[in-house]
C-alpha cells in the first residue's frame, strides 16, 4: 500500500540559526511516523543571511527537502503563497521556521486528519515573552474582526495548522496580492478542528514582526473580508451631520429670538478640528480600499522565483 504524502510548509527568513535544530526536530518526528512519507518544502524570502545555502546543504543531503527561493522578500503572506502553489502532499503542514510551532504537535494534528477533519488548527492558550500591549491589541483586533466580518475567524489561531489537499486546492484559486491568509483559510470552510498548545519563544534570533507591520496585517485583515469600517464612516459621518444640523437651528433660533450669537471661540475651533479629523479618518478609510483596488487591478505576479530544486530527480 502507497504511504500517504505530508508536506511540511516552512516560509523562512533570516532563520538561519534555526535551521539546523529544525532538521533535527522534523528528522525526528518522520522516523516515529514510519506511516506516512514527508516532504519538507522551505520557502526562503529573500533573506540575506545563510538561511539559503544551509537549506540548500539540507536538500544535498535529504531528497525528501524541496525549496523555492524567491527572488526578493515579498513577506510571509506571499512565502505562503509561493508554498502552497507548489506543495505535493495530500495534506499541508504549515509552521514557522523559528520552532515557537512545536513540530511535536504534528502527530495529534494527523490523527485528526485521519479522523476526516481538512483543517486542523492549533489555538495559542499563551506566549512566552509577549508583552502586555500586544497582548491586548491582539485581543482587540480579533474582537473587532469577529465583530464586522459574518465570516467564523478563529481567534488566536495562526499559521500553525494541517491542511488537507481540499484545503490547498481551493486556496490556489485566491490570486489576491494584498493577502490575509489567516482569513482565507477560515474563508474556505470545510470541516475544521482545534487544537490548543502554549506557544513558546523563539529557538533563536529576533522576531521579524515589528509594531508598524503587525498594524499592516491587521489592516490588510479587516479590509480584505469586510467593507464594515466603510460602513462606519458612514454612519459616523450621519450622526455627525445630524447633530451639526440640530447645532445650526439652535444658533439661528438664538440670533432670531433671543438677539444675541452664541460666543466661543475655544467651542468654535474644537468643533472644526473634530469634522476635520473626521473627514480625514473617513478618506483614509476610503483610501484603503481604493489602494486595494489599485494593487489588484495591476495584476501584477505575487511573487517571483530566483531558483529551485522542484524539476530535479528524487
Amino acid at each position: 500500500m502507497n504511504k500517504k504524502l505530508i508536506s511540511f510548509l516552512i516560509p523562512a527568513y533570516n532563520e538561519a540559526d534555526n535551521i539546523d535544530q529544525l532538521r533535527q526536530r522534523l528528522n525526528k518526528i518522520s522516523h516515529k511516523l514510519t506511516d506516512f512519507e514527508f516532504e519538507f518544502f522551505l520557502v526562503n524570502d529573500g533573506s540575506n543571511d545563510q538561511t539559503m545555502n544551509l537549506i540548500r546543504q539540507w536538500a544535498d543531503n535529504d531528497k525528501r527537502v524541496k525549496y523555492v527561493n524567491l527572488s526578493r522578500n515579498f513577506g510571509k503572506e506571499l512565502a505562503l503563497t509561493a508554498g502552497i502553489d507548489h506543495v505535493n502532499g495530500s495534506a499541508v503542514l504549515i509552521m514557522d521556521a523559528d520552532l515557537q510551532d512545536p513540530p511535536e504537535l504534528v502527530e495529534e494534528m494527523i490523527k485528526y486528519w485521519q479522523e476526516g477533519y481538512d483543517d486542523i488548527y492549533a489555538t495559542r492558550l499563551s506566549r512566552d515573552k509577549e508583552t502586555f500591549t500586544k497582548k491586548i491589541t491582539s485581543k482587540l483586533f480579533y474582537k473587532v474582526l469577529q465583530s464586522s466580518t459574518k465570516i467564523p475567524i478563529q481567534k488566536n489561531a495562526g499559521d500553525f495548522r494541517l491542511l488537507d489537499q481540499k484545503c490547498i486546492l481551493a486556496i490556489r484559486q485566491f490570486r489576491e496580492n494584498q493577502r490575509y491568509n489567516k482569513g482565507i483559510f477560515d474563508w474556505i470552510g470545510y470541516r475544521k478542528k482545534e487544537i490548543t498548545f502554549h506557544r513558546q519563544a523563539r529557538f533563536s534570533g529576533q522576531t521579524k514582526y515589528n509594531y508598524f507591520k503587525l498594524i499592516n496585517l491587521a489592516i490588510d485583515g479587516l479590509t480584505s473580508f469586510t467593507t464594515t469600517p466603510l460602513r462606519w464612516a458612514t454612519i459616523l459621518g450621519s450622526i455627525i451631520s445630524i447633530f451639526t444640523f440640530i447645532y445650526i437651528i439652535v444658533i439661528v433660533f438664538h440670533k432670531l429670538f433671543i438677539g444675541n450669537t452664541v460666543s466661543g471661540y475655544p467651542s468654535l475651533m474644537a468643533v472644526i478640528l473634530f469634522l476635520g479629523g473626521v473627514q480625514l479618518l473617513s478618506l483614509g478609510i476610503i483610501g484603503e480600499y481604493i489602494g486595494k483596488i489599485f494593487h489588484e487591478t495591476k495584476n501584477r505576479p505575487l511573487y517571483l522565483i530566483e531558483d529551485s530544486n522542484l524539476n530535479q530527480d528524487n
